[in-house]
């Protein structure tokens, strides 16, 4: 019995007429992205990074070369709004890791690139992430690991399509 079990039996005594059990699993999906976080935020720290910031340096570097996007292209993969991609933008241009390029295709509009120094920085941050990730989810089995997977991906799916009925 976890702690989201003594919440529901909690519930179940003191609203029996109530159905709690959306609420353990919607519980449990809170605590594991509380705790995961938390390890992913330790790991960015160590590069001197937060999950922002990381966020946008690794859709660069995945991007491929040339390592560089528009900041509208850096807007639709990170789905972030566009002041809040201006604010991450203009930091880590302050601290060296990306600069603003001329477009080559549109004189009139800019491009997001990783400079050298950026780009060893989230090489390295992205190697620690990747482990830090296996580590948190060494516990289950291969065969649960993937059974897990397969579930949250079919129930993130429903929840997308259901988002997207609603726009």
């Amino acid at each position: 019995m976890d702690q989201v079990d003594k919440i529901l039996d909690q519930w179940r005594g003191e609203r029996p007429d109530l159905s709690v059990e959306p609420m353990g699993l919607i519980g449990r999906v809170k605590r594991l992205h509380s705790y995961l976080m938390a390890e992913m935020d330790a790991t960015f720290a160590k590069h001197g990074l937060n999950h922002a910031n990381f966020d946008v340096l690794a859709t660069l570097r995945r991007s491929g070369k040339p390592y560089r996007l528009s900041p509208g292209e850096l807007l639709e993969r990170t789905m972030v709004t566009s002041g809040t991609m201006t604010n991450r933008i203009d930091q880590l241009v302050k601290a060296g890791y990306v600069e603003r390029i001329r477009n080559p295709d549109d004189g009139r509009s800019v491009l997001i690139a990783l400079t050298d120094v950026g780009f060893e920085l989230i090489d390295s941050a992205v190697t620690d992430h990747v482990a830090t990730q296996r580590r948190i989810t060494n516990g289950l089995s291969e065969s649960e690991f993937k059974r897990l997977n397969r579930l949250l991906a079919r129930y993130l799916a429903i929840l997308d399509e259901a988002n997207e009925t609603q726009e």
